[in-house]
């Protein structure tokens, strides 16, 4: 029976595993001693999409990747944010000036962000393995297998995807729709978080050209079923009807998909040299996009943790990863409170919350000071 070993495994050949790994190598005496393993990514022809998805990136989090030279080459960036509810008084406005950054954000496309970020892996010396390995087995060392019965020994096994977070578990009853639109009237830099009774709206402007905006609606389960089923023209109406008249007329060009909401968020720490990162320790609704970006923390963090032991691989493991445990605690536990708080009042059946959250957005607009937190955690979370 074949076997190889490693210092590190990294389970899932996602945008959270790939940073992971890029990250990693930049600090390892050998980087071949870092296997990535999962999937290839499916090749796409020119001009055409594998997965539909426009990512909202942060500041710290394009900051991040950037370092690690793994930057897309077109983007869309966000310099202001407007947020506003569906048929009650309250509006903010967010600005990348009052936080003293070049932009709030960027925009990308997903195909885009995973082809750069394989292009940095070919150029960083790590192993790859395309195969999606076994669920790991605790201890020293841990124990894998693929599906070649191939058994892989890791000192440190780190889940990036394909494994569900055990523990705490919400269903949105919501789903959201992802599309493409053209707006008549569209305003540079500017994106909008709308909250409706069905859910939140979404439009950010797309990295594929001037005018168009990446549109995530979240609505119900039937509604999301009859709206893929329509016409461009009745789409068009039905989305003009949530969203208003800001950016003119909106147009679809692209066909609908959507996507269940759900949230689940367990423990980082999975026993004995066992770590779950990214969507596999915690995956959010996509209000404020933020499931990407606290991966990507989670990713800055643990690496900072496992600087000195990559260099000096004798020493224990299991104190660095506690470690990385407390240090994570603070941002995952506000940022999933942001995002599992603000889709579930907004679209409250019950008239007073809804109330209570549109004064909520004139105090923000009022008063910076209760405006910057936020915007700062959103922006850049807690990292090292």
């Amino acid at each position: 029976m074949p076997s190889t070993n490693y210092d590190i495994a990294i389970l899932g050949a996602g945008p959270v595993g790939c940073v992971l790994a890029l990250s990693l190598a930049r600090h390892a005496p050998d980087p071949s001693r870092i296997a990535l393993m999962g999937p290839a990514p499916a090749q796409r022809a020119a001009g055409q999409s594998i997965d539909p998805r426009a990512i909202a990136i942060n500041h710290g989090s394009r900051q991040f990747l950037q370092q690690l030279g793994a930057w897309p080459g077109h983007s869309a960036d966000i310099s202001t944010v407007h947020v506003s509810q569906a048929g009650h008084l309250g509006r903010t406005l967010i600005d990348h000036t009052e936080l003293h950054v070049p932009r709030l954000g960027s925009v990308v496309a997903y195909d885009e962000l995973l082809e750069s970020l394989h292009t940095a892996l070919a150029q960083s010396g790590i192993t790859r393995i395309l195969q999606r390995p076994s669920r790991p087995q605790p201890g020293q060392p841990v124990i894998l297998k693929t599906a070649d019965d191939t058994h892989h020994s890791t000192r440190l096994a780190l889940i990036s995807d394909g494994s569900r977070p055990q523990g705490l578990h919400r269903d949105y009853q919501q789903h959201a729709i992802l599309t493409t639109v053209r707006a008549s009237q569209a305003i540079p830099g500017r994106a909008f978080e709308r909250f409706t009774q069905t859910g939140p709206l979404a439009l950010l402007p797309h990295p594929a050209g001037q005018g168009l905006y990446s549109v995530v609606w979240c609505v119900r389960p039937a509604q999301a079923t009859a709206l893929s089923g329509m016409d461009n023209t009745t789409f068009d109406t039905r989305l003009q009807q949530a969203f208003g008249t800001r950016l003119g007329t909106l147009h679809r060009l692209t066909p609908v998909n959507t996507f269940p909401l759900a949230l689940h968020a367990g423990p980082s720490l999975q026993g004995e040299g066992v770590v779950a990162v990214g969507n596999a320790a915690q995956t959010l609704h996509p209000v404020a996009g933020q499931g990407l970006n606290l991966g990507l923390r989670d990713v800055a963090q643990l690496s900072h943790v496992l600087q000195p032991w990559l260099v000096q691989p004798a020493q224990a493991l299991q104190p660095l990863l506690q470690q990385y445990a407390r240090q994570r605690k603070i941002d995952r536990t506000v940022t999933l409170a942001i995002t599992d708080t603000l889709p579930r009042i907004f679209a409250s059946r019950y008239a007073l919350p809804r109330h209570l959250a549109g004064l909520g957005l004139v105090l923000l607009d009022l008063i910076p000071g209760l405006r910057q937190p936020l915007a700062h955690h959103l922006l850049q979370g807690q990292r090292q």
